[in-house]
């Protein structure tokens, strides 16, 4: 896999991890669960910041970047908020999974921006509720 090819999985992650969390955003209330509404808006912010970047390390890669899906499937029912924290731990898991292929996959700026992405979502995993692993994003490792 390439540098280009790493870039655009990983842009196309957080693609998907912005549809995911615009969902979860919808179905948290701000008055009943500020804490995690609060962390979901802040995780939709960061992605959406990596997401404008990742398009921007995709150009200047040579590249085109990836579009959008025009929708993506939901994993089950989404209408407590146990289940939405759930899904938000799981796709901050994924993205470090993502992340850590394409650190495999580059060197100087783009490695280190997409170590410290992936340390971020391994720890954001942590504030929405999911527990804590040796190695975060490589359960092959394990």
């Amino acid at each position: 896999m390439s540098v280009l090819d790493a870039l655009q999985a990983t842009l196309a992650e957080e693609h998907a991890a912005l549809y995911y969390y615009g969902v979860l955003g919808a179905r948290t209330s701000q008055s009943a669960s500020p804490a995690l509404y609060d962390a979901v808006t802040a995780a939709y912010r960061r992605h959406r910041a990596r997401r404008d970047q990742l398009r921007l390390m995709v150009r200047d890669a040579g590249g085109e970047p990836v579009a959008a899906a025009v929708a993506y499937e939901l994993d089950g029912p989404l209408v407590r908020a146990a289940q939405v924290q759930r899904t938000a731990a799981r796709l901050e898991i994924a993205g470090a999974e993502v992340l850590l292929a394409l650190v495999a996959q580059s060197s100087g700026d783009v490695r280190e921006w997409a170590l410290s992405e992936a340390t971020w979502s391994a720890v954001w995993q942590l504030e929405l509720g999911g527990s804590a692993q040796t190695w975060p994003g490589a359960p092959e490792l394990d």
